[in-house]
């Protein structure tokens, strides 16, 4: 199958970008290495284009009630203007995927949702849509670019006359930015760095991804690929789907408790409440490695015994830490902070010990709504 290409595809070829298949993507996982792009958002400002990335629009009367009906957290506590993690679980104890609801106002709804999940998740919402909500999968007219770091927003506030220092985090405006009306200026993003996500058209795409970098000519920002996307959400614990969370992972297990609200009913609401009640068998848990090794994804991790616990589910090395970083499920009665663990790298066993979430003690998490 033909990869899809993002509306800016040329740019990151022209710019020298090593292109890789993701999501069905023609996408840059790096533009110079993964430790200078990692290192440029924790220090400075970098731009992803994650114009991969799912939209759909749900909108008119019925709106909310289909939101709810699908996804775990409770979305009717929602302001204008305020946007909420959460997942849609499945059927089965699972979660379909995790995504972020925007309201735009009543009755006018964005969801976000992963780029390998789109058609998956347009057609599971659909499913349960049988009051009529309006539903419109934008995905294709729609980019997104993700500014991130400690002076990403005096970078972009040189751009928009909205006072971006008073959107508080989880939360969004309407405006006229970089000379374009409509964009969603977006207080959120996927590396714990701070920053903005704004969304557009994708007719507005090039002029806004030029005025951001001209602005920010004077921090020396950086275009950053995949690579460095990928460290940077695991130094934070966030979890990837389709590594740490998937059809098969409840999102107790995952520690998304948080977002999963027993004051309403939703999909498989019923069972969860039980395993919660009940206890979880396993956690997902973040790990740092105390000998020297790389865990990878799907590395065995075993007790002080050799007994199997658990796999790695993400692992790298953290750029600012200078260590193996991972996450994985474990049993529960070893997934208290401070527990030795030991990763199979490679046939030899390496010490390592469970960690509180994030694993770096940076910026910003998900508000817990």
């Amino acid at each position: 199958m033909e990869l899809k290409k993002v509306p800016l595809n040329d740019i990151h070829e022209r710019l020298g970008a090593k292109m890789v298949a993701f999501a069905g993507f023609n996408m840059p996982v790096r533009y110079s290495s993964d430790l200078d792009e990692h290192m440029a958002v924790r220090n400075s400002v970098g731009v992803f284009d994650v114009s991969h990335m799912g939209e759909f629009t749900v909108k008119g009367p019925n709106a909310l009630d289909l939101i709810q009906r699908v996804t775990s957290n409770d979305a009717s506590k929602l302001i204008d203007g305020q946007a909420q993690y959460s997942c849609l679980p499945n059927e089965t104890g699972g979660i379909v995927d995790d995504l972020i609801v925007y309201k735009i106002k009543d009755n006018d709804y964005m969801l976000v949702v992963n780029a390998s999940n789109i058609d998956k998740d347009w057609n599971w919402i659909s499913k349960f849509n049988s009051k009529g909500a309006e539903m419109k999968n934008v995905s294709d007219d729609t980019c997104l670019f993700a500014i991130q770091g400690p002076k990403a927003t005096g970078v972009l506030q040189t751009l928009t006359k909205t006072n971006l220092s008073q959107i508080p985090y989880y939360h969004f405006e309407r405006g006229v930015f970089a000379n374009c009306e409509s964009i969603c200026m977006s207080n959120t993003g996927y590396t714990g760095a701070g920053g903005f996500e704004i969304y557009c058209h994708k007719s507005q795409a090039e002029k806004i991804w030029n005025a951001v970098f001209e602005a920010g000519k004077n921090e020396n920002i950086k275009p950053i690929g995949l690579g460095a996307r990928d460290t940077l959400r695991l130094e934070m614990g966030f979890c990837l789907y389709g590594n740490d969370i998937d059809d098969t992972t409840s999102p107790l297990e995952a520690g998304l408790g948080w977002i999963t609200k027993f004051t309403k009913d939703f999909t498989n609401s019923e069972n969860l409440k039980k395993q919660k009640e009940e206890g979880v068998k396993r956690k997902l848990v973040g790990f740092k490695m105390i000998d020297k090794g790389i865990p990878r994804h799907d590395y065995t991790m075993k007790d002080e015994n050799g007994v199997t616990i658990g796999k790695v589910t993400s692992g790298t090395i953290s750029p600012v830490l200078g260590i193996g970083i991972g996450l994985g499920y474990v049993v529960t009665e070893l997934s208290k902070p401070g527990f030795g663990i030991f990763i199979d790298v490679r046939g030899k066993n390496l010490k390592a010990e469970v960690s509180n979430l994030p694993l770096l003690n940076v910026i910003a998490r998900p508000p817990k709504q």
